[in-house]
C-alpha cells in the first residue's frame, strides 16, 4: 500500500468481500449510503472517525484493523523472489557482457597496436 487512504480502501473491501456483503449491504449496517462506501474502497474519500467506528462495528472488526497492512502471503513473496532473482540475473548478465565486449575491445586494440609496430618500416639513417 502506498498510503494510508489505500490502505483503508483495500481492508474496507477485503472485510466486505469477506463476508460476503455487497457494498449496498455494507452502507445499510453502517448507517451511510451505497455511493460513500463506493468512493471510500476506490480512495476517493475518507470517511471520518466516527464512519469508520461505524464502518468496522458493521464488520465485526477492531478499527485499528482497518489501517492494519495485509500480511504476506507465501504466493506473494515467491512472485517477488523469483522477480528479484530475474532481474538480479538480466543485471549481472549485463554487467558482465559488457565487462567481456570492454576486455575484447581493449585486447584486439593491444594486438593491432603491436602488428602496426611490427610492419613498420625502419627508417635507417646514413
Amino acid at each position: 500500500m502506498t498510503n494510508l487512504r489505500q490502505l483503508l480502501a483495500f481492508n474496507i473491501k477485503q472485510n466486505r468481500l469477506r463476508l460476503g456483503y455487497s457494498q449496498a449491504k455494507l452502507a445499510e449496517k453502517a448507517e451511510s449510503s451505497t455511493q460513500y462506501i463506493a468512493m471510500i474502497e476506490l480512495g476517493r474519500k475518507f470517511p471520518s472517525p466516527e464512519m469508520i467506528d461505524r464502518l468496522a462495528a458493521a464488520m465485526e472488526i477492531d478499527n485499528l484493523d482497518l489501517f492494519t497492512p495485509p500480511p504476506f502471503q507465501k504466493e506473494l513473496l515467491e512472485e517477488i523472489h523469483k522477480s528479484v532473482l530475474s532481474d538480479l540475473e538480466k543485471r549481472i548478465s549485463r554487467s558482465v557482457n559488457k565487462a567481456v565486449r570492454e576486455t575484447v575491445s581493449t585486447v584486439i586494440t593491444s594486438y593491432i597496436m603491436e602488428i602496426k609496430q611490427l610492419n613498420k618500416p625502419e627508417i635507417q639513417s646514413n
